[in-house]
């Protein structure tokens, strides 16, 4: 057996919880079905793309290649700037099924190279324009176009002329279940130096909120004696985990809470909300992060130079491991476990890809297999209680009961239950 095959073998036989960690975050919670709180059953327009960076979601999270426990507890993902865009580069954009000439679409150029079953080894690249994202003109003209004419996508606008883009790499590699090394890798592929800020985030799902007596999370500053920068993250269910940083970044603090003030003119439950790290870093309002460093969301900030052709690596570790005074997250184990991960992914793939098929094909699959396996997804779904409200929240308008999924509410009052928390199951 190989190294995968007997981690899978551990998975099955419960020894080891290999898959307890992976790529169960979602690149797009905005504007689903699950997130609809409105009378008509109009998902797109309740919780729109422009809500989404301000707005705690109530059933699951989404991020730029993002990792999760298989509960999502805890999530890890990559935000971006480019120093022009409106608004950070969080998640996925994309058109709502009201203003695609061909329905709903993403307008985002983002490739899963890799993945092992147990994600022991993932790999997945997103291109980021330097020039600003051209969220509005992919709206307007794709509104413009009919059903009769082809799409408008983000390679039209013209924003990847002369290479002026980045292109961002995201590696994981486990060294054990819950210890997992992330190595992110920018690369200028334009003509001119450019600047990136790149702030690699944890947060924690929101489940306090929707009801009374759920405790709240903390994510704090690490008092670390083997990494400069650390973040510490505490939950009763998961203990405690900490985010080594590489270098010397700036940490910044706020709450996974929505920013009721921006979105619907009332006041906020919280002075630091989900949208604090944008208008800091854009707008440059320091008061928007919590000075005194700690929160449910979390992210380490850099800010740095690339020249042309020329490449900045980040080193992260995400672990529950204590190390040792003398131990270093970043250390030469580090390097040396994403070339173990790899060289036994390539061992993997070779007993599972047929040998006599074509290079080119075999890359095919193997690119295939990590799309299916980097699109599992924490899907979490109690509908009686999405039909019905949560106790701290005043309960939604009487004709959803007669709306979309109103039989499966049924089901639950007749006392069979029904509540969805299938961590790791396949998108459609």
């Amino acid at each position: 057996m190989s190294a995968e095959e007997k981690r899978l073998e551990q998975s099955r036989l419960r020894q080891v919880h290999w898959k307890r960690w992976g790529p169960y975050v979602s690149e797009r919670a905005w504007g689903t079905v699950r997130e609809d709180y409105s009378a008509t059953g109009e998902a797109w327009d309740y919780f729109p793309h422009e809500h989404a960076r301000s707005r705690a979601y109530r059933w699951n999270e989404d991020g730029l290649a993002g990792i999760c426990d298989r509960h999502q507890r805890l999530c890890f993902a990559l935000a971006l700037w480019n120093g022009r865009d409106p608004i950070l580069k969080e998640r996925l954009f994309g058109l709502n099924g009201e203003e695609g000439n061909h329905g709903e679409d993403v307008k985002e150029c983002y490739f899963y190279l890799d993945s092992t079953p147990t994600h022991s080894y993932m790999r997945y690249l997103y291109k980021y324009p330097q020039a600003e994202f051209p969220y509005s003109r992919l709206v307007q003209e794709n509104g413009r176009r009919t059903k009769a004419d082809a799409e408008f996508e983000l390679l039209d606008t013209g924003v990847f002329n002369e290479e002026r883009y980045f292109d961002v790499l995201v590696e994981y590699a486990k060294v054990e279940m819950e210890d997992i090394c992330i190595k992110i890798t920018a690369t200028n592929r334009g003509p001119e130096a450019a600047t990136l800020h790149l702030l690699p985030t944890l947060w924690f799902r929101n489940t306090w909120s929707w009801e009374q007596g759920v405790p709240r999370p903390e994510i704090e500053v690490a008092n670390s004696k083997i990494a400069p920068a650390a973040l510490r993250a505490l939950n009763d269910e998961l203990g405690e985990w900490l985010l080594y940083c590489d270098g010397n970044p700036e940490l910044l603090f706020t709450e996974n809470e929505t920013n009721f003030e921006r979105l619907f003119h009332v006041p906020n439950r919280s002075r630091y909300v989900k949208d604090a790290f944008h208008d800091y870093i854009i707008h440059g309002k320091l008061e928007a992060i919590n000075p005194d460093r700690a929160g449910t969301k979390a992210a380490a900030h850099y800010q740095t130079e690339i020249g042309p052709g020329e490449s900045y690596v980040l080193k992260l570790r995400l672990s529950n491991r204590q190390f040792s005074p003398g131990e270093s997250p970043m250390g030469a184990e580090f390097n040396q476990i994403f070339l173990k991960r790899h060289a036994e992914a390539d061992e993997f793939y070779a007993s599972v890809i047929p040998a006599n098929v074509t290079p080119d094909m075999r890359n095919v699959m193997r690119q295939a297999f990590a799309g299916l396996l980097w699109c599992k997804q924490f899907y979490n779904y109690e509908v009686r209680r999405w039909l019905e409200g949560d106790p701290a929240f005043p309960p939604p308008p009487e004709q959803r009961l007669a709306g979309r999924n109103r039989a499966w509410g049924l089901v639950c009052r007749l006392g069979l239950g029904l509540s969805l928390h299938l961590a790791g199951s396949h998108r459609s």
